[in-house]
């Protein structure tokens, strides 16, 4: 690529009927100002341009990570709601476990308060029979004292 000092020190033969030396000196001075602006503009857009690539590419990788990231939490949040599943059901599992112990538990507690109860009736009955037979003996023992009185 020419440089700007390329066309400032390029020199053109003189021929006989050529062109005015001072127009074309004007010319080129107007052409290499031109040029210089255009060549700097064109440096700084390629180094603009540079930079936004370089924040391109950054911004990239802040996208993967990103992307990563979420990859990443919607797994832990998939395995935290799994466990959290399994647990419930342990938990079930378990409550459903001790209730039927302790219902378990209270049918047998019925049964041995029932038996109680039958056990309890059956000796209150004896103790009745019992009772009322002292009774009776007592008074025929009464009536027969009486009699030999």
């Amino acid at each position: 690529m020419m440089t700007p000092m390329d066309i400032r020190n390029k020199e053109f033969k003189k021929g006989f009927r050529g062109y005015s030396e001072e127009e074309v000196d004007i010319f080129i001075d107007k052409v290499v100002n031109d040029y210089e602006k255009l060549y700097r503009e064109n440096s700084e857009l390629k180094d603009k341009l540079n930079s936004i690539n370089e924040r391109l590419e950054s911004y990239s990788e802040i996208e993967k990570t990103l992307k990563n990231t979420l990859i990443i939490a919607q797994k832990t949040s998939e395995d935290i709601i799994a466990n959290a599943r399994k647990e419930a059901e342990i938990i079930i599992r378990e409550s459903d476990e001790n209730k039927r112990k302790i219902i378990d538990d209270a049918n047998q507690n019925v049964i041995k308060v029932n038996k109680e109860y039958e056990e309890m009736r059956k000796q209150l009955q004896i103790f009745k029979t019992r009772y009322k037979t002292f009774l009776e003996s007592e008074l025929n023992n009464l009536d027969s004292y009486f009699k030999e009185i």
